[in-house]
């Protein structure tokens, strides 16, 4: 089964976009009315959904550590820092995590942008 995106606030539109121009299943909290959930709210209704979270925001990473090192789990985060042409930058490498990776893979993973 492919791994499914949830992206934060944080994220632009125009990524999750492409994802889904490319395949890719993606939700977006601004699109969903969740953009105003607090970062642990979010991650929990994610996890709930069975997708793995992408964001930009650096508070939203330690958060997501921070239950690593308490052993809570979710269904994974992907933190991608704010760049120039973003787009072009971070969609081959979330195709890939989508396409050639299970969601049992990133259970509990933190990583980051670019691969």
């Amino acid at each position: 089964m492919p791994v499914a995106f949830y992206m934060d606030a944080h994220v632009p539109a125009a990524l999750t976009e492409q994802l889904r121009l490319h395949g890719v299943e993606v939700l977006a909290a601004t699109e969903e009315g969740t953009n105003r959930l607090p970062d642990d709210k979010l991650l929990e209704l994610a996890t709930e959904l069975g997708r793995v979270v992408v964001t930009q925001d650096v508070r939203f990473r330690v958060m997501a550590e921070d239950w690593q090192r308490l052993q809570r789990p979710f269904a994974g985060l992907i933190f991608a820092r704010q760049r120039r042409n973003q787009v072009g930058l971070y969609l081959p490498d979330l195709e890939l995590v989508a396409k050639a990776s299970e969601p049992e893979e990133w259970r509990s993973v933190v990583a980051g942008l670019p691969l």
